[in-house]
């Protein structure tokens, strides 16, 4: 079991090479768009789970997925080049789906806003009834 910290450092590591690896090393024109997000290493280094989001649909995610899936040995092999552990972990891609949901909360938001705005106009404002009171002025 390796040291948490050492985990965190080679989760970014990872990270960090794999996107590398994506962005300029893979000739796929499948791989336009794609974002990591994080990754998740085993306590023994030897998986590692690396979470993707692309934008898009569906069709979109599964193009990119199928991408991955290619090319996870590639990339597997380009990590290995500059790990220095004695076992290269194996990577997994995985869709992220935090971003999706996100997107789906601040658009359930925006509407929630938009009907609470329709039902009570702008500048209805419900401390305009309140009385105002003035400090006495100085003599």
């Amino acid at each position: 079991m390796a040291n948490p910290r050492t985990i965190a450092r080679l989760e970014a590591r990872i990270k960090s090479r794999v996107a590398h690896c994506i962005q300029f090393e893979l000739k796929d024109p499948r791989s336009a768009f794609v974002t990591l997000t994080r990754v998740e290493l085993s306590t023994d280094l030897t998986h590692a789970r690396v979470f993707w989001s692309t934008l898009g649909g569906e069709p979109e995610r599964n193009r990119v997925a199928g991408m991955l899936a290619d090319a996870s040995g590639f990339v597997q092999r380009q990590l290995g080049r500059v790990l220095e552990t004695r076992t290269i972990p194996r990577l997994r891609f995985v869709y992220d789906e935090s971003i999706a949901r996100a997107a789906q909360l601040d658009e359930l938001i925006s509407t929630a806003r938009a009907r609470d705005l329709e039902i009570r106009p702008e500048g209805d404002d419900e401390d305009q009834d309140a009385p105002t009171t003035e400090p006495p002025a100085r003599e």
